[in-house]
């Protein structure tokens, strides 16, 4: 696609180069003629010697040996002639099927070049529909409508279809078939054949939760109850931000210089963003913590890896509608949410690299477990779809059991970059271990795909313990929620197309361990936060000098005074820039010296060898928090 300008000269190298080849192979025919020719006049002559040879009065012997001679010779020359006549027939194929190709490929280029310029043609009259609609009388008296309807469209994204192209193109890289198939077992027959059953099946299938209450608590009734933002918050948070301004873009005038590059060197203005920082969309995945309060309490390390798989799900939820981009942020800068009184739970992020862009996090929970993670973000632009790699591994331990999982985030996608309606789509494959118990789940997010009859944003996985024995079947969506079925029975099923043998797994009902919140009212005018995400940005006392709360830039975006964000922007990248040429500066003056130059070192975070995946990983050293109990922040950086 990047050399598309480059299709005339290729059409006439082609065209040239085909000629050539039929050129070529009309004088190896001609080759080939004139030595049938001379085969043709060397085998007579051969043939008539032979026949005199027979004329001649030879022992009997010596005349059957000439005679079967003679017909070798004459089937060789037959064979020749069928060669040569072979050889004709493929050159006149080879005609006419290359005057065939060149038509279909002819089609093809002008088919490309009427749709690349529709593609144009669309965006210009776009932007000047955006214009128009600018200066048209009445519009903000209709300007509710406009928005109620983007709502309704929004409600409906879920079944829409895109450019098949970008879908078929993700849909192809994991088209395995799944490896499993799951039936529902009847209750009252497993009752009678309990004595069949696996060891998973232990116990009362009609109502299974083994030996706990862990997962009655999570079905839909306890659920709502959970829902009442959990029970009485000692402080009262926000429920909104100021509605989002109604501002356009020419997106040709930024877009055409960014193709493959690094998404996270491009001056972006704030009109692509949302007002919230990497770090604070980094806390965001803490949304459904309950489903780890609840995981403390499972006895079995299987059960508590359904919560711990439904947990890593969720974190997706809030992307579904959220195709803006967080304010990428400052070296040094931080972001604490203490909910310790409220949730059970204290959460602080660092930026400790620019370039790479990297955050490390630090979760404690006093309700019995601790979330660690070192987050580096990749992205590239490549004109028609955005990728979004997420490095690094999550780690999460419960205090009580010693049990430690590990996994890393899939792949995110945000298609119609340049036209169309941005949407967002999760594919790729988690791996969540427990080191301790080396129990495993494997959760596959399906990639949307028009020919697809599965459900939208598909999510199956299985639970396993070390011995890979199968115990629970998770399955649901990423934007709205997680089941767990308890296996009962398996066996491996017919084989599949592809040659793989698929496993049925018989399950009992499942049971729902998470399910999204519903989005406040009015969100679509507030960027499509969640109850949490509009409390992130609320100003707070005593948070540290550096924290994302206090970013201007940010902070003018949210009250809608974008021209200005984006002045406050500029300034605060040339002031970081500085400080970078300040460090290169002192770097190399170090080397000069042969001393040591250490760098940017983390403020609360340091760096450690993981014992568990071996990898160097920024992890809390402590300190933050007693700083804030004395509020001394001497050693913070000035970075706004």
């Amino acid at each position: 696609a990047d050399d598309s300008g480059d299709e005339e000269p290729a059409s006439q190298s082609d065209k040239s180069e085909l000629h050539g080849t039929l050129k070529t192979l009309s004088s190896k025919l001609e080759d080939l003629s004139t030595c049938n020719d001379l085969i043709a006049k060397h085998g007579a002559a051969l043939q008539r010697s032979l026949s005199e040879l027979e004329n001649l009065k030879l022992p009997a012997e010596s005349g059957e040996k000439i005679k079967a001679v003679n017909e070798r010779a004459t089937l060789f020359r037959i064979t020749s002639n069928a060669m040569i006549n072979a050889c004709r027939d493929f050159l006149d194929l080879a005609e006419t099927h290359s005057r065939k190709w060149q038509r279909a490929l002819q089609y093809e280029r002008e088919q490309r070049i009427r749709l690349e310029e529709t593609i144009e043609q669309l965006a210009k009259q776009h932007n000047s529909l955006e214009r128009a609609c600018r200066g048209a009388p009445g519009l903000s008296s209709s300007s509710t409508g406009i928005t109620s309807t983007a709502k309704g469209h929004v409600q409906s994204a879920k079944g829409e279809a895109s450019d098949e192209d970008e879908e078929t193109e993700y849909f192809d890289a994991m088209e395995d078939a799944p490896a499993f198939i799951t039936v529902t077992a009847d209750p009252k027959h497993h009752r009678r054949s309990g004595s069949n059953l696996s060891g998973a099946s232990e116990g009362h299938p009609e109502d299974w939760n083994l030996e706990d209450s862990v997962f009655e608590s999570s079905n839909q009734s306890s659920y709502n109850e959970s829902t009442c933002k959990d029970l009485l918050p000692k402080k009262r948070r926000r429920t909104r931000i100021p509605d989002k301004p109604n501002y356009s873009l020419n997106l040709w005038s930024i877009m055409k210089n960014c193709i493959g590059k690094e998404l996270s060197k491009i001056p972006m203005p704030v009109n692509f963003n949302e007002p919230l920082s990497m770090l604070q969309r980094l806390t965001e995945d803490l949304e459904y913590h309950e489903l780890l309060d609840k995981a403390v309490k499972c006895e079995s390390s299987t059960e508590q890896m359904c919560f711990v798989a439904a947990f890593s799900v969720s974190s997706y939820s809030t992307t579904v509608h959220r195709t803006a981009k967080p304010f990428n942020p400052l070296l040094g800068e931080t972001y604490e949410l203490d909910r310790l009184e409220e949730f059970g739970f204290r959460s602080l992020c660092e930026q400790v690299s620019h370039h790479p862009p990297a955050a490390a996090h630090h979760v404690y929970s006093k309700r019995g477990w601790t979330l660690w993670q070192e987050i580096t973000i990749a992205s590239k632009f490549r004109g028609k779809y955005l990728s979004i790699m997420p490095l690094g591994a999550i780690h999460l331990e419960f205090h009580s059991s010693g049990n430690h999982y590990v996994w890393r985030k899939v792949t995110s996608t945000v298609h119609n970059i340049i036209v169309g309606k941005l949407w967002i789509d999760q594919s790729g494959e988690i791996e969540i271990v427990n080191h301790k118990s080396k129990d495993k789940c494997q959760l596959k997010f399906t990639p949307y795909s028009y020919f697809s009859r599965d459900v939208p944003r598909k999510v199956t996985g299985v639970v396993s313990d070390a011995d890979g024995k199968a115990h629970y079947v998770m399955s649901g969506t990423w934007d709205e929620k997680m089941e767990c079925s308890k296996i009962v029975q398996s066996s491996h099923g017919s084989t599949s197309t592809e040659g793989k043998q698929k496993t049925v797994y018989q399950t009992l009902s499942p049971k729902v361990l998470w399910k999204k919140y519903p989005l406040p009212e009015n969100a679509e005018n507030m960027y499509f936060f969640s109850d949490l995400a509009l409390t992130l940005n609320e100003p707070e006392e005593r948070v540290a000098p550096t924290d994302s709360r206090l970013r201007p830039d940010q902070r003018l975006m949210e009250s809608g005074r974008w021209d200005e964000a984006n002045v406050e922007k500029q300034r605060l990248e040339e002031k970081q820039r500085a400080v970078r040429r300040r460090r290169e500066a002192e770097a190399v003056e170090a080397l000069e010296e042969g001393k040591d130059y250490e760098g940017y070192i983390p403020l609360w975070f340091e760096r450690k060898v993981d014992a568990v995946t071996g990898e160097l990983i920024c992890v809390y050293k402590g300190g933050y928090w007693e700083a804030k109990d004395k509020q001394d922040w001497s050693t913070c950086p000035d970075i706004f």
